[in-house]
């Protein structure tokens, strides 16, 4: 079977791609390949389980259509210093119009039209004051909070319009490895995502990879196997932190996220917040192998007493070792297999004693935690020693900006590794080495987030609109 082009993933920049270039051309046969189920069908039974099941084949926060965005906080950064390093590629200008234009489609979907962090200018200017006095950078992004519940709603409108408009949508279906000849790609090699029975071959004048952040292992490997130009990119690994809200109170409603940026002593590593939830939830994720990772979701109607967030320490590789996606999958491991296969969580103030933190001292917290089967333990033992220094001293110096931040009872839960480290080689239409070949969002290594991936998408769908 023959089509216009195949897209290898649902996520925002799988669907984004087939929704614009549908749009601006109706007579495009689109295939979009998804392992995972419907966004209708997707739900995490831990909801009702209170401990992870540890879903079969794959994590339905992870997997499905829109990916792991449909139970993420729903966050949309407006501004081009968030997100990755497309602009780099593309210019920052032209990705600021390209937020514009993404933007008004989200709305387009039902997106909140309220948009945080651009009303308190003087009070962003306080904030801004005390992150110099703390050797931080603010990066005051204007944020389009969608929330867990709603980012659903509008995915699901999405996939119902790419349907309605002939896209041909295979859910439950895995690509396993892309066809190439003489240096073109020619189609996909896919099997059951279930079953690993049903083997077929379809092919494309176009093929775009998409596979998200879950996918960046899988596109290495295709980057190795067919020699597809790609280097060796940044890996994050850090902690989720969770505090009260009246600890964040001020700068929550300030600027809904504060993306606060450091180079602390003494190693001087890039560490910066990511993914605040004010009143959010700290959730779990499993990926291959049932890695668990921590994360945080922040849903638009149903709120806690905590806000939580994301540092990530930033390290990069060189020769002889240049494999950052195994580094911090085995960190991840490491910290799994002290927490018995759950998140690990500890007290800021027992990380500075120098010992664990025990279930009944989380009880006697004004911090509860929002992971219900996260285990106490110590963190220290699995995160690699530079990576922990980082993380301290930068707390040290948030709590110079959010007093009360560095507290005893501040709660750190383990692991957080960003899976995007893998980084392909791309023209500024994105065409890999390999002709005809594309490579989007957050498997090739140039973005981080909703915003950049779907634009990406849509950008994709512009060029790929003639072809």
């Amino acid at each position: 079977m023959k089509y216009d082009l195949i897209i290898v993933g649902a996520g925002p920049s799988g669907i984004f791609t087939a929704l614009e270039l549908k749009r601006r051309n109706p007579n495009k046969k689109i295939l979009l390949i998804e392992q995972g189920k419907p966004i209708e069908k997707r739900s995490c039974p831990k909801d009702k389980t209170k401990n992870c099941v540890s879903c079969k084949p794959f994590c339905s926060i992870t997997t499905g259509f829109s990916g792991a965005g449909a139970f993420s906080d729903g966050k949309l950064s407006l501004s081009p210093e968030v997100g990755g390093d497309l602009p780099e590629l593309i210019g920052y200008d032209y990705t600021q119009e390209l937020i514009n234009y993404t933007d008004k489609i989200y709305l387009e979907f039902g997106a909140d039209s309220r948009v945080e962090g651009v009303e308190a200018k003087e009070e962003i200017k306080e904030v801004r004051r005390k992150a110099i006095e703390a050797g931080l950078k603010l990066v005051d992004c204007p944020i389009r909070h969608l929330g867990t519940e709603k980012a659903q709603e509008i995915y699901e409108k999405i996939e119902k319009n790419l349907i309605d408009m002939g896209v041909e949508i295979r859910f439950g279906t895995q690509a396993t490895d892309i066809l190439v000849e003489e240096g073109i790609v020619k189609g996909v090699a896919l099997t059951d995502s279930l079953k690993k029975e049903k083997h077929e071959e379809v092919y494309a004048d176009f093929v775009v990879l998409s596979a998200g952040r879950k996918g960046a292992d899988w596109i290495k490997s295709l980057c190795v196997k067919h020699n597809i130009s790609h280097r060796a990119g940044t890996v994050d690994i850090g902690v989720r932190v969770e505090v009260r809200n009246e600890i964040m109170e001020k700068v929550n409603n300030i600027l809904y996220e504060s993306k606060l940026i450091g180079y602390p002593g003494p190693f001087k590593d890039k560490v910066r917040t990511f993914c605040q939830n004010p009143g959010g939830f700290v959730s779990q994720e499993n990926y291959d192998n049932n890695l668990a990772v921590v994360n945080g979701h922040s849903y638009k109607d149903r709120k806690t007493n905590n806000t939580n967030l994301a540092i990530l320490s930033s390290h990069n590789f060189k020769d002889p070792f240049n494999e950052p996606i195994k580094y911090g999958t085995k960190v991840a491991e490491l910290l799994n297999m002290l927490g018995g296969g759950k998140i690990l969580v500890q007290r800021y103030g027992d990380i500075l004693d120098g010992k664990r933190t025990w279930p009944h001292e989380l009880s006697r917290s004004n911090v509860e935690p929002t992971l219900p089967d996260a285990v106490a333990g110590d963190i220290t033992s699995a995160i690699p020693y530079r990576t922990m220094t980082n993380i301290l001293n930068f707390i040290e110096k948030l709590n110079v900006v959010v007093p009360g931040f560095a507290a005893t009872e501040t709660l750190l839960y383990g692991p957080e590794v960003k899976f995007y480290s893998n980084k392909v080689e791309i023209s500024k239409d994105f065409e890999t080495s390999i002709k005809n070949l594309y490579c989007l969002g957050d498997a090739s290594g140039w973005t981080r987030g909703l915003m950049m991936s779907s634009l990406m998408g849509v950008r994709m769908g512009q060029i790929l609109e003639n072809k």
